[in-house]
């Protein structure tokens, strides 16, 4: 009976090799993150202007991602916030390589400065649109994740870098500040309906916001990279910023997108 055992264990060896090729090529239980970003990429916009008369005539602000039809754009509030400030919204352009050189207009669709997204809308091409997590019971401390945006805006041309990590930590925005001094209206606002933000272990810069986060697990996109606004409120106290990255959870963009009619 020894061939049996032979046969057996060459079976067995067989069994291994085809499930670690599997697993390299992505046939595991998840999507290869190499497909995974190539995927994605597309989905990825750049959120700058144009202006003829610039000079330079594009100018970079932040990141954002097409969801829904292909349509609607998500970003950080304070990324568009200059423009409005500046009465300058007619030169706003989303960017990507596929795109024409002049970007493609966009006008603000809905605002939410409290948690610091808007949602931007154009009807000039049909984009390819990330999926979204509507159930976010399932984002832990622990998932893996990664995101995908423009870090140093144009400098390099359109190619969008990602940074992979971990959700390192759930916790509340703000939390009572040990000190009067350092206390506004800002922040009084956002002790009054905390919500939880996520912390992840990996180098995002300011043009990363707007970047989606999503889980390496299945691509779905479960927050939205938030630098300067997240920061100003969670480390005022600190009077060297930690460089920690953080994400506003994706539940309250859709909640903002939906109210859009």
């Amino acid at each position: 009976m020894a061939w049996i055992k032979t046969l057996a264990l060459g079976l067995g060896i067989l069994t291994v090799f085809s499930l670690t090729c599997a697993a390299r090529e992505g046939g595991g239980e998840g999507p290869d993150l190499t497909r995974l970003i190539r995927d994605l990429k597309p989905s990825v916009v750049a959120v700058g202007t144009y202006y003829f008369n610039d000079t330079p005539k594009t100018s970079y602000l932040g990141t954002g991602f097409v969801i829904g039809e292909g349509d609607r754009i998500i970003t950080n509030s304070h990324v568009v916030a200059p423009l409005v400030k500046a009465d300058k919204l007619a030169r706003m352009r989303i960017f990507h390589r596929d795109l024409p050189v002049k970007g493609i207009r966009v006008t603000i669709a809905a605002q939410d400065e409290f948690h610091d997204l808007a949602v931007l809308e154009q009807n000039s091409v049909k984009l390819s649109s990330l999926s979204l997590e509507h159930d976010l019971n399932g984002v832990q401390e622990g998932v893996e994740v990664a995101f995908t945006g423009y870090p140093i805006g144009l400098v390099l041309g359109l190619n969008p870098t990602t940074h992979r990590g971990i959700i390192s930590n759930i916790a509340p925005l703000v939390k009572p500040s040990p000190s009067s001094r350092i206390m506004d209206g800002t922040l009084i606002r956002h002790l009054d309906r905390p919500y939880d933000v996520y912390q992840i272990d990996a180098v995002a810069y300011p043009g990363n916001s707007g970047s989606p986060v999503y889980r390496t697990s299945d691509g779905r996109v479960i927050g939205v990279i938030n630098q300067v606004f997240v920061r100003g409120l969670k480390e005022n106290v600190l009077s060297h910023p930690s460089g920690i990255t953080y994400a506003i959870p994706i539940q309250y963009a859709l909640e903002l997108n939906k109210g859009i009619k």
